[in-house]
């Protein structure tokens, strides 16, 4: 695949036509499918939507900001995301029948807007996946979730909502909620905006946990809590926002490193005891955002592309 493709796909620049084209090329083997992911974390690392004078035989890119609406959306959501078709089975009247199911990914430094059979609009962040079916069943909408999604659930009394992940699920019917449940992490964390949600987690009690609105309910493995929501800034992802109000240096690392897919170390102790209230495109890079801290904190970083990390010194 020609490298310069790929980066106007990564700028959301790419047509519609050149997006299935990706598309094709990742679903046609791993190794496809890892050179994709393997350029994608580099475009984000350098940060390859700043201007910068080229390297020998790599094209020389405009400068250009992510545009999510529109076509680039459409071509995020068939190419850079990726795609997958399967069959669940449900019961119906004693016998099972198949049910066809779509998984769809989004890689790191993008998210994508979709429009689920229902009509629930979702928004999915970096690094996400969720499964649903192609056409609900008459009884249930059941989707399965990994990595952040933000609900504004079309409202059906007699279909519950319910989003399934590998540390809880979360039923609801007409509802605007956040679920952030990455494998990768330890928290598992629902917020609601607007209607009302049960939540259930492994070794809950019978009766699941109701959040109310302006509430989030925290699972971290060995306890549920519930708190009361004091900054609606940081679900601006869904406009291409990372905020941050008062955040300390490492808890701000560790969303970077959500969004990006690179880890990041902190090893200047200094640097743990600072905070920080900002914010942040997504389509401006991780080199920005570390630009841009560097103006309020004094640090260096050193970068390890061999083996993904940042180094904060």
């Amino acid at each position: 695949m020609e490298k310069d493709i790929l980066y106007r796909f990564f700028e959301g620049a790419s047509s519609l036509e050149e997006a299935m084209h990706i598309r094709q090329w990742v679903e046609a083997s791993p190794e496809n499918r890892e050179a994709f992911l393997r350029e994608r974390r580099f475009f984000d690392a350098v940060g390859l939507l700043a201007e910068t004078t080229p390297a020998k035989g790599k094209p020389a890119l405009p400068v250009r900001r992510i545009k999510f609406p529109g076509e680039a959306l459409k071509a995020a959501a068939l190419a850079g995301l990726v795609w997958a078709a399967s069959y669940a089975y449900y019961h119906k009247s004693g016998r099972e029948e198949p049910l066809a199911m779509q998984t769809v990914s989004v890689p790191a430094g993008q998210r994508v807007n979709l429009l689920l059979p229902d009509g629930t609009n979702v928004w999915l962040n970096a690094r996400t996946s969720l499964k649903y079916p192609v056409s609900f069943n008459r009884t249930e909408r059941v989707m399965e979730l990994d990595g952040e999604a933000f609900f504004e659930v079309a409202e059906d009394r007699e279909k519950p909502f319910i989003v399934h992940t590998g540390k809880g699920s979360v039923t609801a019917l007409g509802t605007t909620f956040n679920v952030e449940a990455y494998a990768s992490a330890a928290e598992f964390v629902t917020t609601l905006m607007s209607g009302s949600v049960s939540i259930r987690t492994p070794g809950s009690p019978a009766a699941p946990l109701v959040l109310m609105p302006e509430q989030k309910a925290v699972w971290t493995g060995d306890s549920l809590r519930v708190e009361t929501i004091d900054d609606y800034s940081v679900y601006r992802w869904v406009e291409g926002l990372i905020c941050f109000k008062n955040e300390s240096i490492p808890a701000i690392m560790k969303e970077l490193e959500k969004y990006y897919g690179v880890r990041i170390r902190v090893r200047n102790r200094e640097v743990r005891a600072c905070s920080y209230t900002g914010k942040f495109r997504h389509a401006d890079g991780l080199d920005y955002a570390l630009r841009v801290l560097q103006k309020d904190v004094r640090f260096r970083y050193v970068r390890d592309d061999e083996n993904q990390i940042i180094y904060i010194e």
